[in-house]
């Protein structure tokens, strides 16, 4: 059987509402929210009786999905979210923008900071990383030409 696609990402943040506000603020659309918990949620994940906020979102090409999630309960244990570029385990997710100078201006109102420089490779993208919130690492390219 051959791989269908991928689902989504999921991110685990401390300020759900925040981080919707600033995915929206980069051009993802809000789809929907819940609780999940109950003995089903703690056999899938292995935690246990847990309890998450979700909050789902999707490009607006309807294609891809980020998952934000915010763990009631059981506590968060580990920390990941300034581990630099070359750090193993999840890194980023890269977004394609059409204009990278205007994306970066809209998303430092919302706390956004550049991590090295925007760049040009050859002539088919710019490129950046930026700290969005709460520290994620977060690519950003426009495809040039």
């Amino acid at each position: 059987m051959a791989l269908k696609r991928m689902d989504n990402i999921g991110i685990v943040v401390e300020d759900l509402e925040g981080a919707v506000e600033f995915f929206r603020a980069l051009g993802l659309e809000f789809e929907g929210g819940a609780i999940i918990e109950g003995e089903w949620a703690g056999r899938v994940t292995g935690l246990g009786d847990q309890s998450v906020e979700v909050a789902m979102m999707r490009t607006p090409d309807g294609h891809s999905r980020l998952e934000l999630s915010r763990f009631i309960r059981p506590t968060v244990i580990a920390d990941h979210r300034k581990a630099p570029v070359n750090a193993l385990g999840y890194l980023r997710a890269m977004f394609t923008v059409d204009d990278i100078d205007q994306t970066l201006e809209r998303l430092r109102t919302r706390g956004a900071e550049l991590v090295g420089e925007v760049v040009q490779y050859k002539d088919a993208y710019r490129l950046c990383y930026i700290r969005g919130p709460e520290g994620l690492l977060i690519g950003l390219a426009q495809e040039l030409g």
